[in-house]
């Protein structure tokens, strides 16, 4: 695995993963629970075009945890770290959490964005669309004789995308934890359920919209209606998916993303 960068933003500790090359920058968010290292089967595909460069996001990963979890602080840390790449205006692809603050971002500032990806989240993400918005894993054990128990209580709790979950998996004094905060993790969530109908709507670049055919969280219904309010909005839906499409359909996943790309006008 390529070694994790740290970087200073808003004041905070970061950390993100470059995985190289000299193609055109994507800056890529990851979902809830996950971290950089979630897009390390992306890259090959979109390289040598395209260069993937993922931040651990605050409160996940290698970056500080704990404090403000709002949807202002991501979009605010989403800036300072295109700000701090020269990459603007820079194509950002997101997932859940992070296709949230990705197309806040192209709302909010889009001198900094000039394409879209959003992989299976809403502009309406509470209670009115979603069944169960928020996952909440505070009850949880915060270590683990061995990685195995750890896999074996994911697999208990019926937790989907499991290698979702162990990509964050590490060693620490002899048990095994989760790079995370249990209560970080239901804050983030709670920040990210919302009408953000306004966000979606405020940008006017290209945008790709990704939703899994099976998708708990992005009904059929949304994601047409919000291809069709949206101009410039392509949508695609990979049959047999569930909310994490790139784990689902890794090569299905990546052609898309690649497809949509070669359509984007260079800077």
């Amino acid at each position: 695995m390529i070694a994790q960068t740290p970087v200073a933003l808003n004041g905070r500790a970061f950390s993100y993963l470059d995985f190289g090359g000299g193609g055109v920058p994507l800056i890529a968010l990851h979902g809830t629970f996950g971290r950089a290292a979630s897009f390390a089967g992306l890259a090959p595909y979109l390289a040598p075009d395209f260069r993937v460069i993922a931040l651990d996001q605050r409160g996940h990963g290698l970056s500080e945890h704990g404090g403000d979890l709002g949807r202002d602080a991501f979009v605010g840390d989403a800036a300072a770290f295109l700000e701090h790449l020269g990459a603007g205006p820079a194509i950002v692809l997101g997932h859940s959490l992070g296709g949230v603050t990705a197309y806040q971002l192209a709302a909010r500032r889009p001198e900094l964005v000039r394409a879209l990806v959003v992989e299976d989240i809403g502009a309406v993400t509470d209670a009115s669309e979603v069944e169960n918005p928020v996952f909440d894993t505070t009850s949880w054990p915060t270590a683990f004789p061995d990685r195995e128990a750890l896999a074996e209580f994911l697999t208990r709790q019926g937790v989907p995308a499991l290698g979702y979950f162990t990509d964050s998996a590490y060693e620490h004094d002899g048990t095994w934890r989760l790079r995370f905060d249990h209560r970080d993790m239901l804050a983030a969530q709670q920040g990210n359920t919302g009408d953000f109908w306004a966000d979606w709507l405020g940008s006017d670049c290209p945008a790709l919209l990704l939703r899994g055919g099976l998708s708990p969280l992005l009904s059929a219904r949304q994601a047409g209606e919000m291809a069709e309010r949206r101009p410039g909005t392509r949508l695609r839906v990979l049959p047999g998916c569930g909310h994490w499409v790139h784990r689902d359909d890794p090569s299905g996943y990546a052609l898309a993303v690649r497809d949509f790309l070669r359509t984007v006008p260079a800077a």
